[in-house]
Protein backbone atom coordinates (compact mmCIF):
# COMPACT_ATOMS: atom_id res chain seq x y z
CA UNK A 1 0.00 0.00 0.00
CA UNK A 2 2.79 2.55 0.63
CA UNK A 3 4.52 1.59 -2.53
CA UNK A 4 1.01 2.34 -4.58
CA UNK A 5 0.37 5.19 -2.08
CA UNK A 6 3.13 6.86 -0.94
CA UNK A 7 1.80 10.51 0.47
CA UNK A 8 -0.41 9.09 3.01
CA UNK A 9 2.86 9.31 4.90
CA UNK A 10 2.76 12.97 5.14
CA UNK A 11 -0.17 12.28 7.56
CA UNK A 12 2.06 9.94 10.11
CA UNK A 13 4.17 10.99 12.83
CA UNK A 14 6.73 8.24 11.94
CA UNK A 15 7.21 5.45 9.37
CA UNK A 16 3.55 3.30 9.22
CA UNK A 17 4.67 -0.56 10.11
CA UNK A 18 1.30 -2.08 10.69
CA UNK A 19 -2.12 -2.18 9.40
CA UNK A 20 -3.50 -0.70 12.42
CA UNK A 21 -1.09 2.10 11.89
CA UNK A 22 -1.91 2.68 8.23
CA UNK A 23 -5.94 2.32 9.35
CA UNK A 24 -4.95 4.94 12.12
CA UNK A 25 -3.06 7.78 10.04
CA UNK A 26 -5.73 7.32 6.96
CA UNK A 27 -8.39 8.24 9.68
CA UNK A 28 -6.43 11.24 10.38
CA UNK A 29 -6.15 11.47 6.23
CA UNK A 30 -9.83 11.63 5.74
CA UNK A 31 -10.73 14.50 7.75
CA UNK A 32 -7.75 16.77 5.93
CA UNK A 33 -9.08 15.28 2.89
CA UNK A 34 -13.04 17.43 3.93
CA UNK A 35 -14.39 13.69 4.27
CA UNK A 36 -17.31 14.11 6.82
CA UNK A 37 -17.62 11.95 9.90
CA UNK A 38 -20.41 10.71 8.30
CA UNK A 39 -19.16 9.63 4.91
CA UNK A 40 -16.38 7.88 6.46
CA UNK A 41 -18.47 6.31 8.58
CA UNK A 42 -20.62 4.94 6.19
CA UNK A 43 -17.64 3.95 3.70
CA UNK A 44 -16.39 2.00 6.61
CA UNK A 45 -19.83 -0.44 7.14
CA UNK A 46 -20.34 -0.80 3.67
CA UNK A 47 -16.37 -1.85 2.86
CA UNK A 48 -14.98 -2.59 6.11
CA UNK A 49 -12.24 -0.70 7.78
CA UNK A 50 -9.26 -2.03 5.65
CA UNK A 51 -10.83 -1.30 2.37
CA UNK A 52 -12.20 2.39 3.30
CA UNK A 53 -8.93 3.18 4.49
CA UNK A 54 -7.43 1.89 1.15
CA UNK A 55 -9.83 3.86 -0.60
CA UNK A 56 -8.92 7.30 1.13
CA UNK A 57 -5.01 6.83 0.76
CA UNK A 58 -5.78 6.09 -3.31
CA UNK A 59 -7.74 8.92 -2.68
CA UNK A 60 -5.28 11.14 -1.23
CA UNK A 61 -2.63 10.16 -4.12
CA UNK A 62 -4.94 10.83 -6.62
CA UNK A 63 -5.27 14.60 -5.10
CA UNK A 64 -6.16 16.84 -8.18
CA UNK A 65 -8.02 14.33 -10.34
CA UNK A 66 -10.98 14.45 -7.48
CA UNK A 67 -13.09 17.26 -7.01
CA UNK A 68 -14.46 16.21 -4.13
CA UNK A 69 -13.03 13.47 -1.71
CA UNK A 70 -16.16 13.39 0.27
CA UNK A 71 -18.85 13.00 -2.57
CA UNK A 72 -16.09 10.62 -4.76
CA UNK A 73 -16.31 8.47 -1.11
CA UNK A 74 -19.65 8.44 -1.01
CA UNK A 75 -19.88 7.20 -4.55
CA UNK A 76 -18.27 4.33 -4.29
CA UNK A 77 -19.40 3.58 -0.95
CA UNK A 78 -23.02 3.13 -2.86
CA UNK A 79 -20.99 1.17 -5.13
CA UNK A 80 -19.89 -0.98 -2.61
CA UNK A 81 -23.17 -1.24 -0.98
CA UNK A 82 -23.95 -2.99 -3.96
CA UNK A 83 -21.05 -5.16 -4.55
CA UNK A 84 -19.83 -3.23 -7.43
CA UNK A 85 -16.60 -1.64 -6.31
CA UNK A 86 -13.53 -3.33 -4.64
CA UNK A 87 -10.34 -0.91 -4.16
CA UNK A 88 -8.09 -3.21 -5.10
CA UNK A 89 -8.10 -2.50 -9.62
CA UNK A 90 -7.46 1.13 -7.92
CA UNK A 91 -4.42 0.72 -5.72
CA UNK A 92 -2.95 -2.08 -8.48
CA UNK A 93 -3.46 1.10 -11.04
CA UNK A 94 -1.60 3.43 -8.32
CA UNK A 95 1.06 1.00 -7.65
CA UNK A 96 1.77 0.35 -11.47
CA UNK A 97 2.32 3.92 -11.77
CA UNK A 98 4.50 4.48 -8.92
CA UNK A 99 6.61 1.14 -10.39
CA UNK A 100 6.65 3.58 -13.81
CA UNK A 101 4.36 0.62 -15.40
CA UNK A 102 1.93 3.09 -16.37
CA UNK A 103 1.46 7.04 -16.97
CA UNK A 104 -0.12 8.79 -13.89
CA UNK A 105 -3.85 10.69 -15.51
Amino acid sequence: MLEACPDIRMFARSDIGSWREFLTVTALGSGSLGISSSAWEAAIDAMGEQEASVVIAAILQRGSMINSACGYLRNLTGKAKGGKFSAWPMVMALWRVSQGLAKRE
